[in-house]
C-alpha cells in the first residue's frame, strides 16, 4: 500500500497529486519527522541513484525519507554526457554484461518512465584518412553489434533506427563543418539522448513524493548507522534523529564518508560547451576516434539553447572529493584538439561559453586506467545493515535501485513489495502521441512533457525569455520554486534550468530568479 498525500500547497492543475515539492512542503515534512521520527527507509543522496532509490522503495509502499545536504541533482547527476545510451562501449571492452543492461535500461527510460524527456539521437563517425579500412571494418561491426543490444531489449526501429553506413554527402549534411578532403563517408547509429539529466533527477524525486516520500533538500545526514541517521537542516540547524528500519547509502563519490569500507577511486570526466555556430548547425553526434585508444571517443552533442557539449575524459581524480570539480587545461585541450580532427577548422579555446566536469564513484580493483574500469554497479551491506550502492552510470541507475532496495529489504528483514518501476511513469510522462496533443510551445513540452500547461497556468510569462542567451521564461522559474524544490537562486538557474552553463546569460538572469523565490 503505498502512502499518498498532496503537499501543503494543495493539488495545481496538471500536477500529479503529491509531487509538489516546494519549500513549505518540506518545512511541513521536517515537522511531522520531529512528531513521529521514525520510517521504514532513510536514502542519503538526492543524486540520480538516491531518487531511484527513494521512488523504487516508497512504490513498495515503504514509508521513506531522502537527505540531501545540498540540492537534488547537485554532484554527479547533473554533469553527465545527456546521454542514454545502449553500451557500445562496454562491448568493446569485452563487458557483455554492463551492455545488455544498459540497452535494456535504455528501453525502459525511453518507452515507459520518461519518453517526455528523451530522443533519439545520431551519431555519426565520419570514416577519414585516420580510420584506415580495418579500422572502419571493427568500428561497423560494433555498430551492428550495437543493433543486436537494440533487438535484445526489445526497443522496436521506431523508437531508434538501425545503423547503417552513409556516403560523404549525408555526412556533410549531418555535420556541416566536417572535414571533407579525405572523407569517404560514415557510419550512422543511433542511441538516446536526456533533454536535461538534472531534470529527470527532479522528475524522479517528484514522482517519489507522490507515493509518500519526504524529499529533503539541504539536509545533511551528519551520522549514519544501518538502523537510523541524524538529519541536520542546513537552513536553521535543527537536528532531528531518525530511526529506520533501515539505511542506503547512494551518495555517488562521497559514499566512503559515510561507509569509510567503501573506496572508491574518483574519475573525472570533462566536457567543454561551445555554440552552435562553430559547428554550422550540428544535427548529429558527431563522433571521434581518440587515436591511440581502443574503444575510445570523443563527442560533440547537439544541445539545447544553441549549444554543443564537447566530451568525455576520464582522468584520475585523488585526493579529496571537491564539491565543485573543474576541467583541468589539460582536458580542454585534448577534447579542443582531438575533436578539430575531424573538422575544416580547429576549435579554439575562444570558442568556449564554458566548461564542466563530474567525478564517477568507481569502485577502486588496483592499478589500471580509470578509463579501464567497470562500469558495473555494487550493493554492499555493512554488519550493521546498512546499505551502500556505488558505480553504474546514469542508464542504469533504476537497476541500481532495485537493487539496493532488495538488499535492504533483506537487510532489515522488512516486507514490501516488487519493485514496479520497469512501467512506472514520472511526472510528465506520456506517450509521444499523447504529447503531440498538450497545448503548450513545444521547448517547453519537451523539459515539462503534460505538465507544460501547469507551468503556463503559474500565472507568470510563459513565452518571454528572462534574459539574452536563454530561452527559460519566467513561468519556468516559478514553477520550479512552487514546484520542484527550488530554495535558493544556484538552484533555479544551475539545476532546474541550465542557464548556468553559460556564464554571462547566468549573470543576466539573476534578477529574475531572485523575483521568482519572492514570488514564490
Amino acid at each position: 500500500m503505498s502512502h499518498r498525500r498532496n503537499g501543503p500547497d494543495g493539488r495545481a492543475a496538471g500536477i500529479r497529486a503529491g509531487s509538489s515539492l516546494s519549500a513549505a512542503r518540506r518545512a511541513a515534512d521536517l515537522d511531522a519527522l520531529r512528531r513521529r521520527p521514525a520510517v521504514d527507509l532513510i536514502v542519503v543522496g538526492g543524486g540520480v541513484t538516491g531518487t531511484g532509490v527513494a521512488l523504487d522503495a516508497a512504490s513498495r509502499g515503504l514509508r521513506v525519507v531522502l537527505a540531501e545536504r545540498h540540492d537534488l541533482a547537485w554532484g554527479t547527476s547533473r554533469w553527465s554526457s545527456k546521454l542514454v545510451h545502449g553500451g557500445l562501449r562496454y562491448l568493446a571492452s569485452g563487458d557483455v554484461r554492463v551492455a545488455h543492461e544498459s540497452a535494456v535500461e535504455r528501453g525502459i527510460l525511453m518507452e515507459r518512465t520518461a519518453p517526455h524527456l528523451i530522443r533519439p539521437l545520431t551519431q555519426t563517425i565520419p570514416l577519414t584518412a585516420e580510420i584506415d579500412a580495418r579500422q572502419a571494418a571493427l568500428l561497423r561491426a560494433g555498430t551492428l553489434a550495437g543493433d543486436g543490444l537494440r533487438l535484445a531489449a526489445w526497443t522496436g526501429r521506431r523508437r531508434l533506427a538501425r545503423s547503417r553506413r552513409v556516403g560523404p554527402d549525408a555526412v556533410v549534411a549531418l555535420a556541416p563543418t566536417v572535414r571533407t578532403g579525405d572523407l569517404r563517408g560514415g557510419l550512422v547509429h543511433t542511441d538516446g539522448q536526456l533533454v536535461d539529466d538534472a531534470r529527470l533527477v527532479v522528475a524522479l524525486a517528484r514522482t517519489a513524493a507522490s507515493y509518500g516520500a519526504r524529499i529533503l533538500t539541504r539536509t545533511s545526514a551528519v551520522e549514519v548507522g544501518g538502523r537510523g541517521a541524524r538529519l541536520r537542516d542546513e537552513l536553521s540547524g535543527d537536528v532531528i534523529d531518525l530511526d529506520a528500519r533501515v539505511v542506503v547509502n547512494a551518495s555517488g563519490v562521497w559514499a566512503g564518508a559515510i561507509d569509510p569500507t567503501i573506496v572508491l577511486r574518483p574519475s573525472r570526466g570533462s566536457h567543454l560547451v561551445l555554440p552552435q555556430r562553430v559547428f554550422g548547425g550540428l544535427r548529429t553526434a558527431l563522433t571521434v576516434p581518440v587515436p591511440g585508444a581502443r574503444g575510445r571517443f570523443v563527442f560533440a552533442l547537439p544541445a539545447p539553447e544553441g549549444r554543443v557539449i564537447v566530451g568525455l575524459t576520464d582522468v584520475d581524480a585523488p585526493g579529496p572529493v571537491p564539491d565543485d570539480p573543474q576541467a583541468s587545461a589539460e582536458e580542454v585541450t585534448f577534447l579542443l584538439s582531438t575533436m578539430s580532427r575531424a573538422l575544416r577548422t580547429s576549435l579554439e579555446p575562444s570558442d568556449l561559453i564554458g566548461t564542466y566536469a563530474g567525478l564517477r564513484p568507481l569502485l577502486d580493483v588496483g592499478a589500471g586506467a580509470t578509463a579501464d574500469l567497470s562500469r558495473r554497479h555494487a550493493v554492499v551491506t555493512r554488519g550493521d545493515g546498512l546499505v551502500s550502492v556505488v558505480g553504474g552510470k546514469l542508464t542504469t541507475y533504476r537497476r541500481m535501485a532495485q537493487d539496493a532496495v532488495d538488499a535492504a529489504l533483506l537487510s532489515a528483514g522488512l516486507a514490501a513489495g516488487p519493485c514496479r518501476t520497469r512501467s512506472l511513469p514520472l511526472v510528465g510522462a506520456a506517450a509521444p502521441q499523447a504529447l503531440a496533443r498538450v497545448a503548450a510551445p513545444a521547448r517547453l513540452v519537451r523539459r515539462y512533457g503534460t505538465e507544460a500547461t501547469a507551468v503556463l497556468a503559474t500565472g507568470a510569462d510563459g513565452s518571454a525569455p528572462v534574459a539574452h542567451g536563454t530561452g527559460v521564461t519566467a513561468a519556468e522559474l516559478r514553477f520550479a520554486v512552487r514546484h520542484e524544490g527550488a530554495l535558493e537562486v544556484d538552484d533555479l538557474l544551475d539545476r532546474r534550468t541550465r542557464i548556468g552553463l553559460d556564464p554571462d546569460a547566468r549573470t543576466r538572469a539573476l534578477d529574475a530568479a531572485r523575483v521568482a523565490l519572492a514570488d514564490g
